[in-house]
């Protein structure tokens, strides 16, 4: 273990360093320059400050105020002895609140100073042993939580891939529109949690088609409007299905699931929710799931260009979508193409 001794005398120096080195498995490192030692403080690792109390450049309550002052948050500073010749009450209690540990008073005894330096020692060694259980027990926790995180996704796409087996949709389109999602959420200044929320909740969007029968769900051409009716449902049952948990991620599913077909100008369902009424996250899919519906090839209609699907989204910016979120979007197209090439679908069969 350092033991760092900071006196501006020699002889005092030469004192202490003999004394501290009878201790088994310790080194001493000392300083007659009060600004040479704090400075070796502030940027090596130690495990005891003996110091002195009168110098010149420094006293030892302005040198623990800068050294204290310099130490990273958030971890345990190693103890101080400070070494005084005088008995003044005051200066040792000015001393404690600056953050010295223990006192001794000149001139030394050689076993009171053995004593109280071995003690000190052996508190540091409990402290950094203490801390770096609890840095390992910090660590384990993070590894446990992402341990579940990951089995959570891993459980929700696969819910997703359920759905998908009911609908013409494919996995691709709930990557891209869930990348999308994502980077609408980025560019409109979103914290990066609630970013990384939206991207992982965004592909359960359709879970409640599910519930949709196949003569509906998988019908080629136009839907009656009863048909229609039942379609819709899928928004409602999707979040009745994803609420029941206290996930936070499945409850932003659930919001994504009821909200993504509302309208900005309240004509959408199901409950014709209007403008900001509609939560957010549920304004940002509606505008990634119809931009990339639209591009995206099905047994029963021709992939969009982009472009057109680009003006139709700005066609219906105010009507349909919230024109922050289309804006949003809009702004990098680069990433928008990057995103397209990168999940691609797999040909439809012939």
């Amino acid at each position: 273990m350092r033991v760092v001794i900071v006196d501006d005398t020699n002889i005092n120096l030469v004192l202490m360093s003999h004394l501290v080195k009878k201790l088994d498995d310790v080194e001493a490192i000392t300083f007659q320059s009060a600004s040479e030692a704090l400075t070796w403080c502030a940027g090596n690792v130690y495990d005891l400050l003996i110091l002195d109390y009168m110098m010149p450049e420094l006293n030892g309550l302005d040198f623990m105020s800068r050294l204290l002052a310099s130490a990273p948050p958030d971890t345990a500073a190693p103890p101080i002895l400070m070494v005084t010749a005088s008995h003044d009450i005051e200066i040792r209690h000015q001393a404690l609140e600056s953050g010295a540990t223990d006192f001794l008073t000149k001139p030394i005894d050689k076993v009171e100073f053995l004593a109280r330096t071995r003690n000190m020692l052996q508190l540091r060694k409990a402290n950094v042993t203490l801390q770096n259980q609890a840095s390992w027990l910090t660590e384990e926790v993070k590894k446990a939580t992402a341990a579940i995180l990951a089995r959570e996704q891993e459980t929700i796409w696969l819910l997703c891939k359920a759905s998908e087996y009911r609908d013409p949709e494919t996995g691709a389109h709930i990557l891209r529109m869930a990348h999308y999602s994502r980077l609408i959420a980025k560019i409109m200044g979103l914290p990066e949690e609630e970013q990384e929320l939206i991207f992982k909740a965004a592909p359960m969007h359709d879970i409640g088609k599910v519930a949709t029968p196949d003569n509906i769900l998988l019908k080629p051409g136009r839907l009656t409007d009863e048909e229609m009716a039942i379609m819709k449902q899928h928004a409602e049952v999707g979040y009745q299905i994803l609420s029941q948990s206290n996930a936070p991620l499945l409850k932003v599913g659930a919001e994504i699931a009821r909200n993504h077909h509302e309208r900005f100008d309240g004509q959408g369902y199901p409950h014709q929710l209007r403008g900001k009424d509609i939560p957010l996250v549920g304004r940002i899919v509606a505008v990634a799931d119809v931009f990339d519906a639209l591009t995206s090839e099905r047994p029963y209609k021709k992939a969009w260009s982009l472009e057109d699907a680009r003006q139709h989204l700005l066609n219906n910016s105010g009507t349909h979508f919230d024109p922050d979120c289309v804006n949003a979007f809009l702004s990098d197209w680069s990433e928008i193409t990057r995103i397209r090439n990168a999940f691609q679908d797999e040909p439809l069969a012939e």
